[in-house]
């Protein structure tokens, strides 16, 4: 398959799903990668199977706190200043680009990075989803170091870094993206075709490219998008109440929203760091991490970014299943409740409110 500028509105739509919130908003995104393939062309997409085992693949996105790369714009070089730098640092080409993350802009940027780079971007990506955290890859998962990590930024400052393991390497590089201004352009989890077999989620840019495309096929934009992703519709209602700060490199805070309509009288509560992470009603968790909490558009069903949730806005919230690998001991351990500081088990959406059972 090759993605054109044909695709990006339904990848965009499905990477901001997939996003929870987090990510990066789309739009500026999805018109870097419009004008790069306008430029250079298509950019095909390749599995696994397609590239060498002794390969290099080069994971992309950016870091830091969405609030801030609203403002602060790259330069569009950075890409050719990672490349360079981990070609150089490894002696061996990149064979092919990666997204790091599918979930919100960093969805969509590597679409632009391929254009410009003439590399082909691998059907996969580290989460199944957005995660705000350098260490919650399903690389970090399975056991794999991140054994080399490439940041630039649109000054052409590039560090690297050889981190023990991920929790280091999410030490590290979020202290660099702070020095940085906040944000910047990062290559991590640099591996080999072979290495990445096992180790990756794939299939994530045709998945988001599917999620994209079954709400703007829908009579009925909110239960075209709860079918596509097998997701329930936890409350409608109105944004009533929106703490937002950017601290330590994430926006962290809460969104509450009153229901209407068939859910006059309740009144949820998001709690966010970058992504959303927890879904509250009077105590009661009603979704959690690492499964995906969306909000969304009560009309047309596009997701809203963290930064961009404002009073008012009539939404939905949707919650639906992770990736498996998510669910595991060791995905728990990573990027389950417990490991941003909440005191309760995960529990399965599906099991919380009946869906498939």
């Amino acid at each position: 398959m090759r993605i054109g500028v044909e695709h990006l509105t339904a990848l965009s739509r499905g990477c901001a799903v997939l996003g929870t919130g987090g990510g990066g908003e789309v739009d500026t995104s999805t018109l870097i990668a419009r004008q790069a393939l306008d430029d250079y062309g298509p950019v095909t997409l390749v599995t696994l199977d397609d590239l060498p085992d002794d390969g290099l693949i080069m994971p992309v996105g950016m870091i830091g706190a969405p609030s801030v790369s609203i403002e602060k714009l790259s330069s569009g070089n950075e890409i050719d200043i990672l490349r360079t730098a981990v070609e150089e640092i490894t002696g061996q080409p990149v064979v092919a680009l990666m997204v790091g993350e599918i979930g919100g802009g960093n969805g969509l940027l590597p679409v632009a990075w391929a254009a410009k780079t003439g590399l082909p971007l691998l059907d996969a990506d580290g989460m199944g989803r957005a995660f705000p955290q350098v260490d919650m890859v399903s690389m970090n998962v399975v056991g794999l170091p991140p054994q080399l990590i490439v940041m630039a930024d649109e000054r052409e400052n590039v560090v690297s870094i050889r981190a023990q393991d991920g929790v280091w390497a999410e030490l590290i590089a979020r202290s660099i993206s702070d020095v940085f201004g906040g944000s910047a352009a990062m290559a991590d989890y640099v591996m080999t075709v072979a290495t990445a077999r096992g180790a990756i989620v794939e299939g994530s840019v045709t998945l988001a490219l599917r999620i994209g495309r079954a709400v703007l096929d829908a009579v009925e934009p909110i239960d075209g998008l709860l079918e596509a992703v097998d997701g329930v519709n936890l409350i409608e209602g109105k944004v009533v109440d929106v703490l937002r700060r950017t601290a330590g490199g994430f926006v962290r805070g809460s969104v509450s929203i009153e229901g209407y309509g068939r859910d006059a009288g309740r009144l949820v509560r998001i709690e966010v760091q970058n992504e959303n992470l927890v879904l509250t009603e009077d105590g009661r968790v009603l979704a959690s991490v690492p499964d995906l909490i969306t909000v969304v558009d009560s009309q047309t069903a596009d997701a809203i970014a963290t930064e961009l949730v404002r009073y008012g806005q009539r939404v939905c919230v949707i919650a639906f299943a992770c990736n498996p690998i998510w669910r595991s001991e060791r995905g728990l351990q990573i990027a389950g409740p417990r490991a941003f500081g909440y005191d309760f088990d995960f529990v399965p959406v599906e099991e919380l409110h009946g869906i498939g059972i």
